[in-house]
């Protein structure tokens, strides 16, 4: 009945899975383990800053510091330190983002698909305006009315993206509401709530989980993206995206400031790809009939 493969049989396709996705995967562990330690493995408190040892480069390169191993940037400050901090907030934004994301999206697509009927045309008319609406323009518009502190820039992200949930999961449930098990607990008298909760999201979860990896990526992209304009996180708290905006302008003479939060954000959004990509190929039934 349900769509979701138990444990052992995603360590399976795991153990089955090529080596790009073996990597990725162990990647995206390794990086959100450094994101919840990031207090322990900093050698540095992000913010302190030592005008004696700015602007020195990584390790190999001439004017090394000894014991800043990624080197610092224009006020002294420890790359890798910021780094780890900056990893810990991106992804703290993403994961929270993108769960609100799914969660207003299930919500509408779910009460769109069940009920049907002018509900179901209001929501999708809305989906619609969403969809032709710029999500970095409605970004920017509400950060610049409501500010960018790290609850309005969550809850920033977390509202664009709805959409895709909201056609996913409509489709879904449209597709299985009329199912012998769900006519069979309507007949016995369970309640909507009952229905939706017990019967529905357990066989539209696979699609659902995907969408939420993919959506991660999706807002690690976006929030990097004000940050690097300025409107995300203000300093000196440090996020990859505003810590590659402030690197650009010395991008010719000290690029490590700007490209090493650049390649970490590469990183990240790629790991989680390839997360959503082997889940899509994990949780398709249709695949695994193949």
């Amino acid at each position: 009945m349900f769509s979701i493969l138990n444990n052992s049989e995603l360590v399976k396709k795991f153990k089955k899975s090529d080596l790009i996705i073996k990597g990725g995967l162990f990647l995206l562990f390794f990086l959100i383990l450094v994101a919840i330690f990031a207090p322990i493995l900093a050698p540095y408190d992000p913010n302190s800053t030592s005008l004696l040892a700015r602007l020195r480069p990584p390790l190999g390169f001439e004017k090394f510091k000894v014991g800043f191993l990624l080197g610092t940037d224009e006020l002294g400050r420890d790359m890798l330190s910021r780094l780890i901090y900056g990893l810990r907030f991106t992804l703290f934004i993403a994961l929270v983002g993108s769960l609100i994301s799914m969660t207003i999206g299930t919500l509408i697509g779910v009460i769109s698909g069940y009920v049907g009927g002018i509900i179901d045309n209001i929501f999708m008319m809305l989906v619609d305006i969403q969809i032709a609406f710029p999500g970095t323009l409605m970004a920017l518009l509400l950060i610049s009315v409501f500010g960018s502190s790290i609850t309005i820039l969550i809850f920033v992200v977390g509202i664009s993206g709805w959409e895709n949930y909201a056609r996913v999961v409509r489709g879904q449930v449209i597709q299985i509401k009329n199912e012998p098990y769900v006519s069979a607990a309507q007949v016995a008298g369970a309640k909507p709530r009952r229905i939706i909760l017990l019967h529905m999201l357990p066989n539209i979860a696979s699609p659902i989980i995907v969408l939420y990896t993919f959506g991660i990526s999706n807002i690690i992209l976006l929030e990097s993206s004000l940050s690097f304009l300025g409107l995300g996180i203000q300093p000196p708290t440090a996020t990859l995206g505003s810590m590659t905006g402030l690197g650009r302008d010395f991008l010719s003479s000290y690029p490590h400031i700007c490209v090493l939060p650049a390649i970490v954000i590469l990183l990240i959004a790629l790991v989680f790809l390839l997360l959503g990509d082997w889940l899509r190929d994990s949780l398709d039934v249709r695949l695994q009939r193949k």
